[in-house]
């Protein structure tokens, strides 16, 4: 069998329901953190969104999700199929992303996450450097309450 190369496209809202299906395998339940179709497309309709699709063939193997304004953007989503995870594809979105900033003018990249993600770990990698707290933003579905962490990295 052939091995897939990974490929990464601008996406739009007709790529709506790849992005739902990666979010369905990608975010745990536990946590809400997975968007409604109606979130997802009224987000796409804002000016500065872009949305980047990672393929493996023809398959959505993840996505990122950015919003820029004037200078500074923030990685609103970023989500990678279990089964690509540890495979580039993260790294490759988050790349992407980096570029296109830049090319657009942008030097800041701003993101928020779960205290207890274990994304925080691939982001500190990634030179994001935390900047701020939200505490007990997040509610999972048992109950308990969970800071928010905002990060940012300088482009270029």
């Amino acid at each position: 069998m052939a091995s897939l190369s990974l490929s990464l496209r601008p996406g739009d809202a007709r790529d709506a329901g790849a992005v739902e299906a990666v979010m369905a395998a990608a975010f745990d339940p536990q946590w809400g953190e997975a968007w409604t179709r109606s979130q997802l497309l009224g987000v796409m309709a804002l000016p500065g969104i872009q949305l980047i699709l990672a393929e493996m063939g023809q398959e959505p193997a993840g996505f990122a999700l950015v919003r820029s304004v004037m200078d500074e953007a923030e990685l609103l989503l970023l989500g990678v199929v279990p089964d690509h995870r540890r495979s580039g594809v993260a790294s490759a979105l988050v790349e992407r992303v980096m570029h296109d900033c830049a090319a657009a003018g942008v030097v800041t990249l701003h993101l928020e996450v779960r205290a207890n993600n274990p994304a925080v770990h691939f982001y500190t990698r990634h030179g994001f450097a935390k900047c701020g707290e939200r505490r007990n933003y997040y509610k999972g579905a048992d109950g308990r309450h969970y800071d928010a962490h905002t990060y940012q990295r300088a482009i270029g």
